[in-house]
């Protein structure tokens, strides 16, 4: 299975995506946005910026696991990831953002 951009559409009525490997497994979650367009934008933006180290920050969870944020050029969270075991696991899941976002389809999961 490849990886793909699902655009789902929250219960608030927002929309939001994950960037989901090819294992089906989320490695990268977006903010909510209040219209289509600005998740397009976002997931366009997570495709430009995803290629490039600078824009991933490595933080550290109070409970000490690690995580990682990626960010446009002008500084804005585009993306976040789930809480891993170790900076090593943190580290394949940059990995795969970076391998996996360029390619990725999209899955339109708002229209019926």
């Amino acid at each position: 299975m490849a990886a793909k951009f699902v655009l789902t559409l929250a219960s608030d009525k927002q929309y939001m995506f994950n960037l989901k490997a090819g294992n089906g497994e989320p490695i990268l979650t977006s903010e909510r946005y209040k219209s289509k367009d600005g998740a397009l934008n976002a997931i366009a933006s997570v495709r430009e910026n995803a290629p490039l180290d600078e824009r991933y920050e490595r933080r550290t969870a109070s409970n000490g696991s690690p995580y990682f944020v990626l960010k446009a050029a002008n500084h804005q969270e585009i993306g976040r990831s789930e809480m891993y075991s170790s900076p090593g696991a943190m580290e394949n899941g940059i990995a795969s953002v970076k391998k996996n976002a360029l390619e990725a389809t999209l899955e339109d999961q708002t229209t019926s």
